[in-house]
């Protein structure tokens, strides 16, 4: 085996030598040149004083006697030294009495000379006798070129560097011989016996026995040998392998006839599962398809019955009949929550739900949804919104699921309680929300607390015997929470109530309203654990207020407060007499005083519970002093009302829901032309102007969508809005309607409000006088 010369190892070990003889070399050569050069440009400098120390005496003498001739000598003796090439002398009256000069030295290291000794040097002696040392006689300049010195030291040192490189080179041919003797040759035999191997063992090149490559050799031997062993039991492992190959060839072939079984039952389950999957998609399908004609056919009938109850609570009703139909009004609502809650929790199933982020009051909107579900309280229940009174005016968030959200929660609470208090807290921190539920209701076992927030499912069985309920409201809140990046947590005992927090990221997008200072004296007479007084302890120091609490039994003679504040109605005509100010009486929905006892306790305002922030501000104001009008929050301030002047043309085949939309409409001030398809609605277009259609989708001849299509096709209507009223409340069913060229979307059943914000939208409106 053949190695190139610049692999070989002597070739490194004597390039790496020589390389650091080199380096060191020429360290040394450079140190020892400036040593040199120090004393080179030292030397400059000693040999022009000792020629100006030999002519000074002459040149101080010739300037003494002012002899220009001499002077001219002198100066050209001293320019046969080949460093000085100018001469001058100067008497002490400045005048020149010699001044020689010649050309200077070019050569090949005139520019490193200069470099290194700079290119000339001056030198200058007074001239003075030494009898008379202190008075000048004139000047001898000298002007000095430093090649001379210079080419004499460059000379040296390219000599002294020659001399290293030789050197260097000289021990590298040294070096490469014997290191090839010494460690290459030895080694090339060695390779070439382990190429060749014709013999069991390597002999070792004389006279390296003990170095280390009489170690490599030995320790390559004892490696052939172990290799030898390993080899012997290689082959008996080879002929034990070779008679175990013959018996696994028999086991193969048995256990091949069983894969093949296993095959064809594995293929019949396959095919099995895919018949599932497929049966499973389609009871999907049927699933999305039933609940949507759920939807539809609930919805439809709900909206005529919504519609008419709330026509028939705006006209003429003595008490009794307007509260029967004020319940039926609000249990429709409870249908219309509940068929809600089914469509969401399908929703959450198809992965279909989504999240607004708009701003919105949500204390407004906790007080809002705890008075509409005041009236589900007991009697004996007391319901208090505690709402911090630095909560944001507003938050950033999905106001229709939070109040979800709130309602499910309230519902639950009201539901399992039957004596002492229902309280909805609300505080904010860090951009998230706190909603609190408490209650001193039945309360929940541990065991049962896993299992609430699964769909349709209770506590335990008597509970929906006892108290009602379909298990959807929690299951549903839960998800709600998850959704929105939440929380929703439990903490109950049994006999001793319930505690649901549902912790929610909703930023803050505007601080606390500030509500200008009031000033008066306030009494509140209550029991001290009631849900009143811990509201106006909360509440009324932020106003500038602090409230004084008796309980009923406490004497009150000598008082004389601006406003009393109760909610023991019975406790009223016992301290009339004796206090003449202004009472709030709070009590339960529909619980209020009948006239004549309001009359006998005048001045007397009744609220029913919960106590709202802003009722409870705007009854303080007109009863206490205010030094500054109060401070409103814009978001709550009411627009001037609204009088929509405005032709609907409304496409509806139902004829209570063409009763139902019609009376809206008109109670909106809009002129309603009925449609009952959507080909009767293409021929009333054609006929007339109207600013709106509200077009239903299923119809019989041509249903919304059909009808949509054509209008838009027709180009006569570009900007006419097309307002679909359907009972489908699934998410497909909005794009359904966009792509048909419908403008906006009213899910059955709609209330007053909903239809007033959509003419707000796309029908031009007019202040009314």
């Amino acid at each position: 085996m053949d190695i190139k010369f610049a692999h070989r190892l002597s070739y490194k070990q004597a390039r790496l030598t020589v390389l650091v003889g080199f380096v060191l070399g020429t360290l040394l050569s450079l140190i020892q040149i400036g040593i040199d050069y120090a004393s080179e440009d030292a030397s400059i400098n000693r040999e022009i004083r000792s020629l100006i120390e030999i002519s000074h005496n002459p040149a101080s003498r010739i300037a003494y006697n002012i002899d220009a001739e001499l002077a001219q000598e002198l100066t050209l003796g001293l320019l046969h030294s080949p460093a000085i090439i100018r001469a001058q002398l100067v008497d002490n009256n400045g005048v020149v009495l010699a001044d020689v000069d010649r050309p200077r030295k070019e050569g090949t290291y005139r520019p490193i000379s200069d470099f290194l000794f700079g290119a000339n040097r001056q030198f200058e002696d007074r001239l003075f006798l030494s009898h008379m040392p202190n008075e000048s006689l004139g000047m001898l300049r000298l002007d000095v070129d430093t090649y001379a010195f210079g080419s004499r030291f460059l000379h040296r040192a390219e000599i002294t560097l020659a001399n290293g490189f030789a050197r260097s080179l000289l021990l590298t041919g040294i070096l490469l011989g014997l290191f090839y003797v010494m460690l290459t040759q030895p080694l090339v035999r060695i390779i070439r016996e382990l190429s060749t191997r014709k013999q069991a063992r390597l002999d070792c090149p004389p006279g390296h026995e003990n170095d280390e490559i009489g170690v490599l050799v030995n320790v390559a031997n004892q490696q052939f040998e172990n290799m030898e062993a390993e080899i012997q039991q290689r082959r008996h492992a080879e002929d034990r392998l070779t008679e175990y190959l013959g018996q696994l060839e028999d086991i193969v072939s048995a256990r091949t006839l069983e894969l093949k079984a296993s095959n064809q039952s594995l293929s019949q389950s396959n095919d099995e599962l895919e018949a599932a999957k497929m049966n499973a998609l389609g009871m999907a399908q049927a699933r999305a398809a039933f609940v949507a004609n759920m939807s539809h056919e609930i919805r439809t009938p709900l909206n005529g019955l919504l519609g008419m109850l709330a026509l028939s609570l705006d006209s003429p009703l003595n008490a009794e009949q307007r509260q029967q139909l004020s319940i039926a009004h609000d249990s429709g609502k409870v249908l219309v929550e509940l068929l809600n809650d089914i469509l969401d929790l399908s929703k959450f199933d198809a992965g279909q739900l989504e999240l607004e982020r708009i701003p919105f009051d949500l204390g407004s909107l906790v007080e809002d949804t705890a008075n509409l579900l005041s009236q589900n309280a007991a009697p004996s229940v007391e319901l208090t919104c505690l709402i911090d009174p630095q909560f944001p005016a507003q938050v950033l968030g999905d106001s229709t699921r939070v109040r979800q959200i709130v309602s499910n929660l309230l519902s639950n609470a009201l539901k399992f309680t039957r004596f002492g208090r229902v309280d909805v807290r609300l505080s904010a921190r860090d951009g998230r929300v706190k909603i609190e539920v408490c209650d001193t209701g039945i309360g929940i076992a541990q065991d049962a607390q896993v299992k609430i927030f699964q769909p349709f499912t209770q506590a335990g069985a008597g509970i929906t015997r006892q108290f009602g309920g379909t298990g959807l409201g929690l299951a549903l809140t839960h998800n709600l929470c998850e959704a929105m990046q939440g929380r929703l947590s439990i903490s109950s005992e049994v006999g001793f109530g319930s505690q649901f927090c549902a912790d929610l990221p909703l930023p803050a997008h505007l601080p606390a309203m500030r509500q200008a200072p009031l000033k008066g004296e306030v009494i509140a007479i209550t029991s001290a654990g009631s849900g009143l007084a811990e509201l106006l302890t909360s509440l009324l120091p932020s106003w500038g207020l602090t409230p004084r609490c008796f309980s009923m039994d406490d004497d009150l003679t000598g008082q004389k407060p601006d406003l009393l504040i109760t909610d023991c109605p019975e406790c009223l005509f016992r301290i009339r007499p004796g206090i003449s100010a202004p009472v709030l009486l709070v009590t339960a929905y529909g619980n209020f005083m009948p006239s004549e006892e309001v009359a006998a306790l005048a001045p007397l305002q009744q609220q029913a519970r919960p106590l709202s922030r802003n009722a409870l501000y705007q009854i303080l104001q007109r009863n206490l002093r205010s030094d500054t009008q109060p401070i409103l929050d814009p978001v709550q301030l009411e627009a001037t009302p609204l009088a929509h002047r405005a032709r609907i043309l409304l496409v509806e085949d139902n004829p209570v829901n063409q009763l139902v939309a019609k009376g809206m409409l008109g109670k909106l001030g809009c002129e309603v032309i009925v449609a009952a398809h959507g080909g009767e609605a293409l021929k009333f277009l054609e006929e007339q102007r109207f600013d709106l259609v509200l077009m239903d989708c299923n119809m019989p001849v041509m249903d919304g969508y059909e009808a949509s299509r054509q209008i838009r096709r027709s180009g006569r209507w570009p900007d006419l809005p097309i307002v679909a009223l359907t009972a489908n409340a699934l998410s497909e069913e909005r794009e359904r309607c966009r792509a048909a060229g419908m403008s906006d979307y009213l899910a059955k059943p709609f209330r007053r409000e909903e239809l007033k914000a959509l003419l707000d939208l796309w029908v031009p409106t007019t202040t009314s006088l």
